[in-house]
């Protein structure tokens, strides 16, 4: 997948080492915001059921610094699983360029919208989703009453 940004953003296999430790890293930020390890209504991505992972790295370190994926829906809605960017890389443009590379991705698949789901002690995903151009629905799927979801859906041009 081509770089966008100072980042390069790669598809990489679900069980892929870095991504792996990304997602364990997220995981432990959640459990700590929401003060327990029980924040994820629904079904949790698996390799069974992503369609697409990618991971953002620092082309001059190596480094992987965030990741992200994309889980089919229907025939064109996709949902939009595991956005993380490392803590030390926050506002520094690798979640726009994971976004950007997931949307595109979507877009070659067909996908005419993205969702996703948040959560109410994530406001920086929040605001981050609304200035990316999603705007806030009814919570959809495995959602449907949770008091700590937060769902954003886009329409792809």
């Amino acid at each position: 997948m081509r770089g966008l940004g100072k980042w390069t953003i790669e598809v990489r296999p679900w069980h892929d080492p870095a991504g792996v430790a990304l997602r364990t890293r997220q995981r432990a930020e959640l459990d700590a915001r929401y003060g327990c390890d029980d924040h994820e209504p629904g079904t949790p991505p698996s390799e069974a059921d992503i369609d697409l992972f990618v991971v953002a790295v620092d082309p001059a370190t190596a480094e992987a610094v965030g990741c992200g994926a994309l889980r089919r829906l229907d025939d064109t809605t996709a949902e939009i699983k595991r956005m993380y960017v490392e803590p030390h890389h926050r506002g520094s443009g690798v979640a726009t360029s994971l976004l950007q590379a997931l949307e595109s991705a979507a877009a070659e698949r067909g996908w005419t919208t993205l969702r996703l789901e948040t959560g109410t002690a994530q406001p920086d995903a929040e605001r981050f989703y609304r200035r990316e151009g999603y705007h806030e629905i009814p919570l959809f799927g495995d959602y449907v009453g949770s008091t700590v979801s937060v769902c954003y859906e886009r329409k792809l041009r």
